[in-house]
């Protein structure tokens, strides 16, 4: 990576995380690592005095604070990639750990120009042995982790735990989706936009990350905010046929009433300037992938 190695901006939305948000930063900064890195956590209206910590923490001159009002997890991350202040970022959840030097091998790849977004293996806090490797969708859009491979490879989707990637493509392709007002969908999106607009994204299965996998959400999730999210991406990206078909997995709730909010809120003029940037389109994305949506 030369003689100057890379600046890391690892950007941690929390919401209700409870003493986690101590854990990922305790592990972030003792971990080894020849990277010059900030961490920023994005406070995003928590009640439970999960950050009250950094107060007196001894690490706090390289933790950036911010505190928003209920915005949710893409707007949250976005908010943190505005305010960063290395060129490299990496979208990391506030329940993790890390081995060392997980940053400076994930960012080789962007460096040297191997990826324009990577993940790390994700594997279980519980159990380590557990892991994942990159994802897909099935043919009802659910995520599906790919089993391991020897070396680094593409994956339709990177998994929200860890994504890498340079400041400079985040801002070109416009960030998470800023439509999404609540959780659900987000990583999908991205990662979606990514491969349309001409980038590319990668897992490398020899790194890992540990991940606190949850049975329930620490605050509210509504189907009516996933099911917006998810007929907001497929117009957003996906031909007729297919926005058809997402509108199919509506179970809860009217997805016409849903349909029309998304519409209203100026959905069509994005996609039309999503059209002019692609570089690829959503059928060959999907035949790429194996994807039979």
């Amino acid at each position: 990576m030369g003689n100057k190695p890379p600046k890391v901006s690892i950007i941690f939305p929390v919401r209700n995380e409870g003493k986690n948000v101590k854990m990922t930063l305790d592990s972030l900064f003792t971990m080894n690592t020849n990277i010059e890195m900030e961490a920023v956590i994005v406070d995003d209206a928590s009640t439970d005095q999960c950050c009250h910590f950094l107060t007196n923490y001894p690490n706090r001159d390289k933790v950036t604070y911010i505190r928003t009002n209920g915005v949710g997890p893409a707007n949250a991350r976005n908010m943190g990639a505005a305010r960063a202040r290395h060129p490299y970022l990496a979208f990391c959840d506030a329940h993790m750990t890390f081995e060392n030097f997980w940053i400076d091998r994930l960012i080789f790849h962007i460096v040297k120009g191997t990826s324009d977004a990577v993940c790390p293996a994700i594997g279980s806090i519980q159990d380590p042995v557990v892991k994942g490797y990159g994802q897909s969708l099935t043919p009802s859009l659910k995520i599906k982790w790919h089993q391991k491979r020897r070396s680094l490879f593409e994956t339709a989707i990177l998994p929200g735990a860890c994504i890498i990637i340079s400041k400079q493509v985040f801002d070109d392709i416009g960030g998470f989706e800023t439509g999404f007002s609540t959780w659900g969908h987000e990583d999908v999106e991205l990662s979606l936009k990514l491969w349309l607009f001409g980038y590319r994204c990668h897992c490398d299965p020899n790194i890992t990350v540990l991940h606190l996998f949850r049975t329930t959400h620490p605050y509210s999730v509504n189907y009516e905010g996933i099911y917006y999210n998810l007929l907001r991406m497929a117009y957003l990206h996906f031909d007729d046929k297919r926005i058809k078909k997402a509108k199919s997995l509506v179970v809860h709730g009217s997805a016409a009433t849903i349909e029309k909010k998304v519409i209203k809120d100026g959905v069509l003029q994005k996609r039309a300037h999503y059209i002019k940037r692609r570089k690829m389109d959503i059928d060959d994305l999907f035949k790429k992938f194996n994807i039979y949506f």
